[in-house]
């Protein structure tokens, strides 16, 4: 009599603890990522374009494989988006409202892959549909929406790893990760906590399998592209992590990061994604999937070691979520039923509402309160940009006729860039030019560009460095009472460079965060 092999692919030996098995197929996590993404498509045209969707634009007139703090991938999106229907914010943000719904569906497959039933599968998807990073990151075209369903993809084909034990699902996740590195870095940062995780917790033997060192090679061949194209400019993603890491860029320092692991999903589900860690690390009959609530418990602790900003491990934050529905849901099938059911449908309401009114344009934009921008500084960023221009425009035609002709734009950042680059040719504005992350590499201001209209530096001091002549022109008027990073900021005429553009650009110039 034969000893009954294990198929090729599983672990061996293939004793593990037995698992529940997947949930049934529901529709209502469909019907909740649809919702979710035609509410993002309805309010997708109010306020305006935000300062990133701006830079992407830019961007991808000037397609490469990789810039300072991003790769090729949503620069692409954006020019191909704007090819096809030019100015139109509707179509700018409709991939991010898809992937959103996508992203909810991810959630609810994690959490039929735990084993949990339709009513639970369709409360994941809820939780994961009102969550404000889901929401956020949905309404605007970012490179956070496409991480967003990266590391989901790549954690759901974890799970259906460690469940099954057939370690070939480990390609699965190498191509998840590998695809996302097209975008950002931060899938690197996702292996890295997924690797720890098994060496911590196990099944250690995944580590040495050839399955997920086939994986490995799969994950390299496609972030080629990207490391190769740092590695040829000097890593200066390495350069805006630190920037980052000093706190000066936005939902960054240590302990913004810190408070953000409360509130990104909502405060209100605090206590379900915490019972989902618990149960990841501490349920019995769920020992083999303890290496993802480590791996969040090692992300999440290189982001705020490294002063990373919060919102990088939001991904796993969801997959907690799912785990801590199961939980949820058991808890209200005992005791209390009613009382219970309604406090989680409590939750999933108070969620909707409090994201919805600081993390979308719900409210009208000239009556914006002040707790919203100090809530979610994104807000801010995508009001008044058409006022911007016009404020630079007012100090262009100011100028004498002369001056006109050979007066360029400064911009502290590459979204009042962005912002003359979409509505300055309307205005007669001239071209307006930053040192800015990849802005720096777009261009500098010609050798004869001796008039400049500077915009974005609060004080002048650097700008005295550079140029003999530094005088306010005026402020930037946005015509709405909104604190943002230009409103009422102050516009520079400057005359008279001390030393040639090529001089100073790369050196003093450029700068990252």
């Amino acid at each position: 009599m034969t000893t009954p092999t294990a198929p090729a692919g599983t672990l061996d030996p293939p004793r593990r603890p037995t698992l529940p098995a997947p949930g049934p197929r529901s529709t209502g996590p469909w019907l909740v990522a649809g919702a979710v993404t035609l509410v993002l498509l309805a309010l997708a045209p109010r306020y305006g374009y935000h300062r990133d969707e701006l830079y992407f634009l830019i961007a991808g007139r000037h397609l490469d494989w990789g810039y300072v703090d991003q790769g090729p991938l949503v620069p692409a999106l954006a020019r191909l988006i704007d090819t096809i229907a030019p100015g139109s914010l509707l179509a700018l943000r409709t991939p991010s409202a898809l992937l959103a719904g996508g992203a909810v569906l991810l959630v609810a497959a994690i959490a039929r892959q735990f084993g949990a039933g339709r009513g639970t599968q369709t409360f994941a998807a809820l939780l994961g549909g009102v969550s404000g990073i889901v929401l956020a990151s949905g309404h605007l075209l970012s490179t956070t929406t496409v991480d967003l369903v990266v590391w989901l993809a790549a954690a759901l084909f974890t799970v259906r790893l460690l469940r099954t034990g057939d370690s070939r699902w480990a390609l699965a996740v190498a191509a998840a990760l590998g695809l996302g590195m097209f975008n950002k870095l931060l899938p690197a940062l996702l292996a890295v906590g997924l690797l720890a995780g098994l060496a911590i917790a196990g099944p250690r033997r995944l580590l040495r399998d050839r399955w997920v060192l086939a994986a490995a090679g799969l994950f390299a061949l496609l972030a080629a592209p990207t490391l190769g194209w740092q590695a040829v400019n000097g890593f200066p993603q390495l350069g805006v992590a630190a920037t980052i890491s000093t706190g000066d860029s936005s939902y960054s320092g240590r302990l913004d990061a810190l408070f953000l692991q409360f509130v990104i999903i909502s405060p209100y589900v605090v206590p379900i994604w915490v019972a989902g860690l618990v149960a990841l690390l501490r349920r019995p009959g769920w020992r083999p999937y303890r290496a993802l609530g480590w791996a969040w418990l090692v992300v999440v602790g290189i982001v705020l070691l490294a002063g990373g900003k919060g919102y990088y491990d939001a991904p796993l934050l969801l997959v907690l979520t799912a785990a801590g529905a199961l939980v949820a849901a058991g808890w209200a099938a005992s005791g209390r039923r009613r009382v219970r059911r309604l406090s989680l449908l409590a939750v999933v309401v108070l969620t909707a509402l409090g994201n919805g009114v600081l993390l979308l344009p719900t409210l009208p934009a000239d009556r914006l309160p002040g707790f919203v921008v100090a809530v979610n500084y994104d807000a801010g960023e995508t009001i008044g940009w058409p006022a911007f221009a016009d404020s630079l425009a007012a100090v262009h035609r100011d100028l004498p006729a002369d001056e006109q002709a050979r007066a360029v734009i400064l911009a502290a950042n590459y979204g009042q860039a962005g912002a003359v680059a979409r509505y300055g040719p309307r205005r007669g504005l001239p071209p307006a030019y930053s040192g800015h992350n990849s802005m720096a590499d777009f261009g500098r201001p010609p050798a004869d560009a001796d008039v400049v209209i500077a915009v974005g530096w609060p004080q002048p001091d650097r700008l005295r460095s550079w140029f003999t002549e530094v005088t306010p022109a005026g402020r930037v008027d946005q015509r709405v009472e909104v604190d943002n990073d230009e409103n009422g900021g102050p516009i520079w005429l400057c005359r008279g460079l001390r030393r040639p553009w090529a001089e100073i650009w790369d050196t003093e110039v450029r700068h990252t965060g």
